[in-house]
């Protein structure tokens, strides 16, 4: 072949030998032929979504089914070449930046502005939220039935797998007395068997303060705050909820895991962050007193469902001059579960927007010793348990009419009716209102049998063991009096049981045997899983 004569591809068009032609022209054009589209094929279809060969391709229309192409199209597929042409590239960059330069340079600007504000404002959120978060949720309670009780060594008592949150309303700056807590309201909830309740505790209730005698239970926090020697104000309210906890958990028999303190502001906002609760309000509340606060209105809330915002809640759960104090506490458990509902409905925790605006709302109105992963936890805890599952506790009503009001030296208190200072039949209710999740969850029959020469042991300790939430099925001696030194623990459920058979190994400081001992005589009834056999180290 003369080396001067060019080499000529199909139609006379001039290639090179290796496939590649200047000035934008086809590359991978195989010599001998060239692959063309034919008119009918160059209209798109549904067609062009088929999966094809790594490269460029041509919009073509597929002669088969939906997602098949035929063989021979395939194969001609595969020989058709890549078109770079330089002049398209081009004609794409103008038509994505607006054509014109000085169009194209002002929406990068734009672009360019958007994002930064977009990091700004990004920035500004995070810190905003960590600052509010960092405000509110302190950390410092801790409650091992927010880790569903997995670790037995973090039970120390019965009670331990419930979360117990003590809920406190101050007057704060600007009102008489301002540190008294007259709303004192124990929210204890099960998370093992989806139920929660609400007890009221009344601010009169006449209490010893360690360390500051004897007074109403209101006074317990604001005498821990003025005597702290802390430098600052959060250490002034662990100080002063410390003592608080000192007073009250010897009086209900429970562990108070977490606190939330706040003051009327706190409140009123916290009600018109969720924009409002409704109430059934159970019967029409008069009180001329606050009138002046309610345009003069004496009537704060009519029979029915109502619609509060902050204003009129805070009212509605404060007014006490024409009810009881008994009657302001019912209204206040009724909010409180309003405002819970209220909550869940906004996805207020699983919104990062709406829970910001939410601590925003309540600066630092508001004290909790709860970590942004405690209440995150707690929240998901409710979020599963049924308002009709949220029960009322009543220590003033039949059958638990367990409080009386009194007369001390000229001030009106509350009491218990077995005397001051007796809060045994309290202690009872509470913990059994409020059983340990597991307790109630295995709900294991227990036989008490006394083997000592003290009459009557075995009824009194199953007395304290039923008040702590056991199920006591049988109680009496045993044969014969061999008054062992040390408590036997009989657990006939193979360890099955496990919760409860670590609180009876907490609560009498032994360990368990699998089996009754030889000779004891001792035939409990059927189905029975633990016997407790009564030594002298029982007192």
């Amino acid at each position: 072949m003369n080396k001067d004569k060019k080499l000529k591809g199909p139609k006379n068009r001039p290639v090179s030998i290796d496939g590649i032609v200047a000035g934008g022209r086809r590359l991978g054009i195989p010599i001998s032929r060239a692959y063309s589209l034919k008119k009918e094929q160059q209209v798109s279809s549904l067609g062009d979504l088929t999966p094809r060969a790594d490269g460029f391709h041509r919009t073509r229309q597929s002669s088969g089914t939906l997602g098949q192409i035929p063989e021979a199209e395939e194969d001609a597929l595969l020989d058709e070449p890549i078109v770079l042409d330089p002049t398209d590239i081009k004609k794409k960059k103008r038509h994505m930046f607006g054509g014109h330069p000085k169009v194209r340079k002002a929406l990068k600007r734009s672009l360019l502005s958007l994002a930064a504000l977009l990091l700004i404002g990004g920035g500004f959120f995070g810190y905003k939220f960590y600052m509010a978060q960092k405000n509110l949720f302190r950390g410092g309670g801790a409650a091992p039935a927010l880790a569903e009780c997995k670790d037995l060594s973090q039970l120390k008592r019965e009670g331990d797998c419930r979360v117990n949150v003590l809920i406190l309303g101050e007057g704060g700056e600007g009102h008489s007395g301002a540190d008294l807590t007259d709303t004192i309201l124990l929210a204890s909830i099960d998370p093992i068997n989806n139920k929660a309740a609400l007890l009221s505790i009344p601010r009169d209730l006449w209490v010893r303060i360690p360390g500051n005698g004897s007074q109403k239970i209101n006074a317990a926090y604001a005498y821990g705050k003025q005597k702290s020697t802390a430098k600052n104000e959060a250490g002034k309210q662990e100080d002063a909820l410390d003592l608080l906890d000192k007073t009250l958990e010897p009086v209900l028999g429970i562990p108070i895991h977490y606190h939330a303190v706040m003051d009327f502001t706190a409140f009123r906002q916290l009600v018109n962050a969720v924009g409002g609760v409704t109430v059934d309000v159970p019967e029409q509340l008069y009180d001329p007193t606050i009138a002046w606060e309610n345009n003069y209105n004496s009537v704060i809330a009519k029979k029915g469902p109502q619609t509060f915002n902050g204003k009129t809640a805070l009212l509605y759960v404060k007014s006490r001059q024409t009810s009881s104090d008994f009657a302001r506490a019912e209204r206040q458990r009724l909010v409180l579960v309003a405002l819970k509902e209220k909550t869940l409905s906004l996805g207020t925790f699983g919104n990062p927007v709406k829970i910001t605006q939410f601590l925003s709302a309540l600066g630092k109105n508001i004290y909790t010793d709860f970590s942004l992963e405690g209440i995150t936890r707690l929240y998901s805890i409710m979020a599963d348990i049924p308002s009709a599952d949220i029960s009322s506790l009543d220590m003033v009503k039949p059958p638990n009419d367990l409080l009386t009001t009194a007369n001390l030296a000229g001030l009106s208190i509350v009491r218990p009716k077995d005397g001051l200072y007796d809060y045994s039949s309290m202690q009872n209710f509470v913990r059994n209102s409020l059983r340990d999740s597991y307790l109630a969850k295995e709900n294991s029959q227990v036989a008490v049998y006394n083997a000592t020469s003290t009459a009557g042991l075995a009824t009194s300790k199953s007395t304290e063991l039923k008040s702590f939430g056991y199920n006591v099925t049988a109680v009496g001696n045993t044969p014969t009096q061999t008054n062992p030194l040390k408590t036997i623990v009989v657990d006939l459920t193979g360890g099955a049981d496990r919760y409860t058979k670590h609180y009876l190994q907490q609560r009498f400081k032994v360990a368990t045997s699998g089996q009754l001992p030889s000779g004891s005589g001792i035939t409990p009834p059927v189905g029975t899983d633990f016997v407790i056999i009564l030594g002298k180290d029982v007192k």
